[in-house]
């Protein structure tokens, strides 16, 4: 496998602290067998299609290489919120045509339905709350577009309402230098592990036949199978689906090299507040909530009382590197709350997420590579786009016409990086000048 980061990020290590638990009572790969469809990655995307497949009456396999939602489906911020791409309306106009965005915005609607919806199927118990997500401005000038946003997001039918900062306080959402904020009524949050593990066991319900502890080390053609070898044995199919989103490999398949920039996100979590140091700060609401700067935070106060704080990891996955972000997400927690400065920290941990050149995701066949199909990089938002995903990835494989909104932005091949040995480094020089213009 040729992977972009160092060993360590694809290792137990970044995970360790997790709040976020997984179910690791599943079946190896042991000796050489059959299925029709094979699924590479048992993250909400393989799962997802996994269970709609199943549903279809298709007999499919995942492949996971470690556990259901190891990677960055298990150990997310618990976002379930409009999102999945990094570009503009106007972009997206640009490069597919008018309507593109009316398209993309339709997707992400129905892609928080869609989780709300299998929650309630599968009778998950998600520790859901959140009556849709909270922007609050870092700076005047932030605070100015709100108006716009809301009117943007009325013409779409998304109800959202702009908040001055006495209003904020007033409704228990008091944050340091916050200048305003705008609700979405759009979207909730959840715990991650619980929604993973009920999406796992709903695709096993119906059906699908779930494989862990297989990391795919190869993919080759074999008259009309497709062959995947993983350290003890391997998987004849039909057809593939390749779902690995940040924990991809260069060369599964080579298309892939260049095409994808996994990123480091870092999250911790308090041990339980009290009511009465919740309100000594003036965070008593559960709106899940992230700040507009570039470089975000994103923050929730969950049901148990502890409280979620998020931020851009580091640039390495090296002892030296977690230690500096670990003291950098702490002193920005202190800074927006600084109530909580000393409240002591129950978890922590990061994973890679994935951005892609032109910053939408992708669903479709793989160029030249017949019976194999990608789904994946959904830049940070991957609870209810990388589900969405997996259901549209679920029909193309099938050969039918998606029943959901499949818009052009999606379906759209995935771009090389410029300069892609050296994307890498690249970002971390952009995230540097980013975080200064942020302060600015």
């Amino acid at each position: 496998m040729k992977r972009l980061w160092e060993a360590r990020a694809y290792g137990d290590g970044p995970r360790a602290g997790c709040a976020w638990s997984l179910d690791t009572d599943w079946p190896g790969v042991d000796g050489d067998f059959d299925t029709d469809i094979a699924v590479i990655g048992g993250g909400y995307t393989g799962l997802s299609a996994a269970l709609h497949l199943a549903r279809m009456g298709e007999a499919v396999t995942v492949l996971e290489a470690q556990a259901p939602g190891w990677g960055a489906s298990g150990r997310n911020g618990g976002f379930c919120c409009l999102g999945g791409a990094r570009v503009s309306d106007a972009a997206l106009v640009r490069r597919h045509g008018p309507g593109a965005d009316d398209q993309w915005f339709a997707a992400e609607t129905r892609a928080v339905d869609l989780v709300a919806g299998l929650i309630g199927e599968l009778g998950i118990d998600a520790a859901t709350h959140s009556d849709g997500e909270l922007v609050l401005a870092h700076h005047p000038r932030a605070f100015r577009t709100f108006s716009d946003e809301r009117e943007r997001l009325a013409r779409r039918g998304v109800v959202s309402e702009v908040l001055p900062p006495d209003a904020l306080k007033a409704r228990g959402l008091a944050a340091a230098d916050t200048h305003g904020g705008l609700h979405i009524r759009k979207g909730f949050g959840l715990d991650p592990g619980a929604y993973v593990r009920g999406l796992a066991r709903g695709a096993a319900d119906s059906g699908a036949d779930i494989r862990t502890r297989a990391p795919v080390v190869s993919v080759s053609h074999e008259r009309d199978n497709i062959r995947l070898v993983t350290p003890t044995g391997s998987l004849r199919a039909k057809r593939v689906l390749i779902a690995t989103g940040g924990y991809s490999s260069e060369d599964l398949p080579p298309w892939l090299g260049g095409r994808l920039l996994p990123v480091q996100s870092s999250v911790i979590v308090t041990r339980p507040l009290t009511e009465a140091e919740q309100a000594a700060q003036g965070w008593t609401g559960d709106l899940m909530a992230y700040d507009s700067r570039t470089l975000l935070h994103y923050f929730r106060l969950m049901p148990d009382g502890r409280f979620l704080f998020g931020m851009r990891g580091g640039n390495r996955a090296t002892p030296r590197t977690e230690a500096r972000i670990a003291r950098k997400i702490r002193g920005d927690f202190a800074a927006m709350f600084p109530a909580w400065a000393g409240v002591s920290i129950d978890h922590e941990w990061s994973g890679l997420v994935t951005l892609t050149a032109r910053g939408t995701p992708f669903v479709g066949e793989v160029p030249g590579l017949a019976g194999v199909w990608a789904a994946l990089a959904y830049h940070g938002n991957g609870v209810a786009m990388g589900t969405y995903a997996g259901a549209l990835a679920a029909d193309l494989i099938r050969g039918t016409r998606p029943a959901l909104p499949f818009p052009d932005a999606i379906k759209a091949p995935l771009a090389r990086f410029p300069l892609a040995p050296l994307r890498r480094s690249l970002f971390a020089a952009a995230g540097s000048v980013l975080g200064v213009a942020d302060r600015l």
